[in-house]
């Protein structure tokens, strides 16, 4: 230990090194901008970009969805049928629910 001490310390007098050390480790942990920070940031940056594309693919399909349903009287009737279990007057309707073991 002692043997790397001595050969550090010659470094550790040179007022350049030390003082690029002191900003390295100013910039790296204790500035507004820091490394770390800056990881969490750009982190969080991918994280809402994947989640702006999967809501514009969501747009995407909804609207092909909401135009099948508002051009054709069909679908529209199909649609409430199966989501909203609806049903005509002289009609009868079960819901099947399958139970998980």
């Amino acid at each position: 230990m002692k043997e790397i001490f001595l050969k550090i310390w010659p470094w550790l007098k040179n007022k350049y090194i030390l003082t690029i050390s002191v900003f390295a480790i100013w910039m790296l942990f204790f500035d507004q901008n820091n490394a770390v920070d800056r990881m969490k940031m750009s982190k969080e940056i991918r994280q809402l970009e994947d989640d702006r594309e999967y809501y514009l693919e969501q747009i995407q399909k909804d609207s092909i969805r909401f135009h099948e349903l508002t051009t054709d009287q069909d679908n529209l009737e199909k649609y409430a049928r199966e989501q909203f279990f609806m049903k005509k007057k002289n009609e009868d309707v079960f819901v099947v629910i399958e139970e998980k073991e």
